[in-house]
């Protein structure tokens, strides 16, 4: 496996892997719970079941953490075949969090940030 590119953007962290394995593997390692399970365990997840699924090319589930304050977010698992046979994998992890999203600009709310 090789690690194509790390890209961050504001709320958002992308990364690429070029894997040796078909789309059909892969795709069976991020969708089956019981692969899944090894490697991404259902205790990260806020729901066990996929946020949404496009069989054999995106799979997203929501994620929680475990400390607070509990920060939501989503990760994508987008896949792709590669011209050699194998996969290129990009993993999309976005903050998801209501709480993070600033007011509207017409908002009349008084912008307040916590202490940490």
């Amino acid at each position: 496996m090789s690690k194509l590119k790390t890209e961050e953007r504001p709320r958002e962290l992308v990364q690429e892997y070029e894997l040796d394995a078909p789309p059909e593997k892969v795709w069976r390692a991020v969708s089956d719970p019981a692969f899944r399970e090894k490697w991404l365990p259902g205790r990260d997840l806020a729901d066990a079941e996929p946020v949404s699924l496009e069989t054999g090319e995106e799979i997203r589930y929501r994620m929680r953490d475990d400390e607070p304050p509990y920060l939501e977010s989503i990760v994508a698992f987008q896949l792709r075949p590669d011209e050699r046979g194998g996969t290129i994998l990009t993993i999309v992890h976005g903050l998801a969090d209501a709480r993070l999203v600033p007011p509207a600009s017409n908002n009349n709310e008084p912008v307040m940030m916590r202490a940490a």
